[in-house]
């Protein structure tokens, strides 16, 4: 009785599941060629996968429960999907280069998410993109909500100016990555001071920082280094992102300087950078936060392949992930002095940058991708290794012997062509003098016919 009672209470939890699974796919639209002239009816979060993707097969199951999560709060976001093999002339359309890619469609605009796959990432970016390209704040309980809300914004503060028109063109290109509102002076928070108006602020790490044309250059620029706070738990995402800011060096990209350790490890030297790193990055924040990038990453896996090199953990190592040189430390790190001294050194050239983007390290980097490749696969699955590294040079060295083979005989048929068409002529040559040797009856040529031998013999008896 209770083996049977159990039996009836797994399938019914199976049967929740694939119900709550049937139910979660009713709010995710299957697009077909359709969607192209019937999409400026709406607003579209829509995921461009292929069938044999194993990426957006992981993803499926998250979007589906994207495509719930909308539906229940009442958004005007429709969540669709479209299979980008079946239907990829609107896929290329869209600039769709690989799979899954998640767009936000607003009346002519797409735009691209490429944040973390997970479900509040995704209805966050969905929110964001959808609304207002510029918020108000009307007064200072929503300027406080906002913050309590956002660990970046950035706000506009004054009325129509040159500087408002460029900050609309920065939000209308980076609102797929943080907020921008706009506000009137009063509402502003008295703690903030504002040398003229109007202005543009960032508000992060519990402060602010206010836009500077002259020292801190184009406001888009400006507005997307300052994204990021000033402390961060990197990984491969974040200074992908981070090198994707801008490529000039020490004008609008910023290095990121790294506490590499091992966050298991509870050894002293691997606290003690880390705590090193933050403390230079809250204290001082207004004489580095212009060119600099603070942060901590878990293991050196991800920074050898960026570094070509084994990289000994726990360490410093400040990267210009725009141009992919970086700096080692030229000193044993053992207290915040220790670091921004090196932070210095780094600004006024003394520490000499290594790696870089020249034609002998890209090179280099193919021949290092290559190797990696090849020795991934082959620990992961020493057979499929075998396969698919084994088999062309078998092929390779099959149409090798092939083609010594064939010349060999080609040349063995040739030489014999050449000697019967030299016995040929021999032989011709030798008939025709035969030939011109036999007398003439008649002006006609008479055949020889040679008798036999016991004819002869019986003409002399």
């Amino acid at each position: 009785m209770a083996a049977w009672k159990s039996w009836t209470a797994l399938r019914l939890c199976a049967t929740v599941v694939v119900l709550d699974m049937v139910v979660c796919k009713g709010f995710v639209e299957d697009l077909d060629e359709s969607f192209k002239e019937n999409r400026n009816d709406d607003i579209w979060l829509v995921d461009f996968y292929a069938p044999w993707c194993g990426h957006c097969k992981k993803l499926e199951p998250i979007w589906n429960e994207v495509g719930l999560e909308m539906k229940s709060i009442g958004s005007p976001v429709k969540v669709g999907k479209m299979d980008a093999t079946s239907y990829s002339s609107i896929a290329s359309e869209f600039g769709v280069r690989g799979y899954p890619t998640i767009k936000l469609l607003k009346g002519d605009l797409a735009y691209n998410y490429r944040g973390p796959r997970t479900k509040d990432d995704i209805i966050e970016f969905a929110h964001r993109v959808s609304g207002a390209l510029i918020r108000p704040l009307p007064s200072q309980q929503m300027f406080e909500h906002m913050q309590k809300r956002h660990r970046v914004f950035f706000v506009y503060v004054g009325g129509e100016s040159p500087l408002k028109e460029k900050y609309i063109d920065a939000a209308s290109e980076l609102i797929v990555y943080t907020y921008f509102f706009s506000a009137s002076e009063e509402v502003v928070p008295e703690y903030v001071t504002l040398k003229e108006m109007p202005a543009v602020l960032v508000f992060k790490d519990e402060t602010y920082f206010v836009y500077d044309e002259y020292e801190d250059g184009d406001l888009s620029s400006w507005i997307n280094r300052e994204r990021f706070q000033n402390y961060l738990a990197m990984d491969g995402f974040l200074l992908y992102e981070l090198g994707d800011t801008d490529v000039s060096f020490f004008i609008s990209g910023k290095l990121v300087a790294l506490a590499v350790i091992d966050e298991k490890n509870t050894s002293v030297e691997h606290t003690r950078l880390k705590s090193i790193i933050q403390e230079v990055a809250r204290d001082y924040r207004d004489l580095f936060h212009r060119d600099f990038q603070f942060g901590h990453m878990d293991g050196n896996d991800y920074i050898n392949t960026l570094l070509m090199d084994e990289l000994t953990v726990p360490t410093v190592v400040v990267l210009n992930t725009s141009n992919q040189q970086y700096f080692l430390l030229d000193r044993q790190i053992k207290n915040v002095e220790d670091m921004v001294q090196f932070i210095n050194n780094i600004l006024d050239g003394t520490v000499e940058a290594q790696g870089g983007d020249s034609i002998l390290q890209r090179l280099k980097r193919i021949v290092f991708d290559a190797k990696s490749t090849i020795v991934s696969i082959f620990k992961s699955s020493p057979l499929m290794g075998c396969f698919l590294f084994g088999l062309p040079l078998g092929v390779i060295s099959i149409m090798c012997y092939g083609i010594y083979t064939a010349d060999t005989d080609g040349g063995y048929i040739e030489e014999r062509y050449e000697v019967s068409k030299s016995e040929n002529e021999n032989q011709e040559q030798i008939e025709e003098s035969k030939e011109q040797q036999e007398p003439s009856s008649g002006g006609s040529v008479v055949p020889t016919v040679q008798e036999p031998k016991d004819v002869l013999e019986k003409k002399k008896d």
